[in-house]
């Protein structure tokens, strides 16, 4: 459905602006709304009511990186997250819109007080391209990241589930804590496995103020982060490049029924890839699109699990079949969960329709509500 942009109408344009303060008070914290508009965006993404960018529509975005050495002087070098990322999609349904998501990330923002990485998004009129919206994305993208796991945690984790294992105490693993808290009322336990003591403490302070009737056990192995929890999340930040510094799963840790939510840096053991272990992707055709950019083993340039699952496809170990889709799930054309032993992985890699979808949902919340700054880009262009 195209947005009803009264800059439509006249050659004048005008978009909202949406600080980050106008993105709280327009909800963008709202984990249960999130969740529930990530399952209707991935029942459109199994229906292929969407585009992204790449030669297949189902790129992650374009990366911009530094050279290791630079051959100009003032230009960037290559150091740990520093790289440009713009990540464009249209969503189709009651959404209609098209958007882009543009950052930029420096793991040393961090010693200036700064996230880091710093990401906006613009959302636009699918028909003429105008702007409907520009708007600070750092809350939208770690609430559309968090909420995917929520979706996976309502269709694919046991509805008794308890306990949850964190291994990396940020950001990811906050608002994926909010999201399975959202799908599984009955969790009371978080074990959490961190780099250091100060981060455990920070996270365990956080989850006291948000989820004070939880109970944070500290743990000293991602071992014991995964033993006899119900829901497993690694939310490490890993550089991608050497497989065997990822963080790993051995099947003998995992308790039957588990459901781990994966959205960072991940490798599985021989036993987790065979049967009994239920392999879901958010999206198998963007990690075929990452395969198609960096070629195979594409596990080794995108840490994610799901490019391990297709690569395992294309060596011929893993059958078509064995991968599930996470949208073929929530529409109901598929089975995710077979049985209360079945332990099931999810790849979470994000996606830009997530951003549309999450972004769309609160430019017309803050329409309504009357949020926002309203610039003007022209009364009448220069050049038409």
């Amino acid at each position: 459905m195209l947005e009803e942009n009264p800059a439509l109408s006249d050659p004048a344009v005008d978009f909202l602006y949406l600080s980050e303060p106008d993105m709280i008070a327009a909800g963008v914290t709202d984990m249960a709304s999130c969740i529930e508009v990530m399952e209707q965006t991935f029942v459109l993404l199994h229906r292929g009511d969407y585009r992204m960018s790449g030669s297949n529509n189902d790129s992650h975005g374009a990366l911009l990186k530094f050279p290791e050495t630079a051959p100009f002087a003032g230009m960037p070098t290559d150091a740990p997250d520093r790289r440009y990322m713009a990540m464009p999609a249209y969503l189709g349904g009651d959404y209609g819109t098209t958007g882009v998501k543009w950052y930029g990330s420096n793991q040393d923002n961090r010693d200036k007080g700064l996230p880091r990485s710093i990401l906006m998004f613009m959302l636009n009129d699918t028909d003429t391209g105008a702007p409907l919206a520009l708007m600070s994305a750092n809350l939208l993208s770690a609430y559309r990241t968090g909420a995917v796991p929520g979706v996976g945690a309502a269709w694919l984790s046991l509805p008794q589930s308890r306990v949850v294992g964190i291994v990396g105490p940020g950001v990811m693993a906050r608002t994926s804590l909010e999201a399975f808290v959202a799908a599984r009322p009955g969790i009371d336990t978080v074990k959490v496995k961190g780099r250091s003591a100060a981060s455990v403490a920070r996270f365990a302070e956080w989850v006291s103020q948000t989820f004070p009737h939880l109970a944070v056990v500290e743990v000293e192995t991602i071992e014991d982060a995964v033993r006899d929890s119900d829901i497993v999340t690694y939310c490490t930040t890993n550089p991608a490049g050497d497989v065997s510094k990822y963080p790993l799963v051995h099947r003998e840790w995992v308790k039957p029924g588990a459901f781990l939510s994966m959205p960072s840096a991940c490798n599985l053991d021989d036993a987790m890839v065979d049967e009994g272990v239920v392999k879901v992707l958010d999206n198998t055709r963007m990690y075929e699109a990452w395969a198609v950019e960096h070629g195979y083993p594409s596990h080794r340039e995108v840490s994610l699990i799901g490019c391990k699952f297709v690569d395992l496809r294309h060596a011929g170990v893993l059958a078509p079949q064995d991968l599930v889709d996470l949208g073929a799930v929530v529409a109901g054309d598929a089975t995710g969960r077979r049985t209360d032993e079945d332990i099931i992985v999810l790849s979470v890699g994000g996606m830009p329709v997530e951003d549309v979808a999450w972004g769309t949902t609160l430019y017309r919340n803050a329409i309504d509500k009357g949020i926002g700054t309203k610039l003007n880009l022209w009364e009448r262009p220069a050049l038409a």
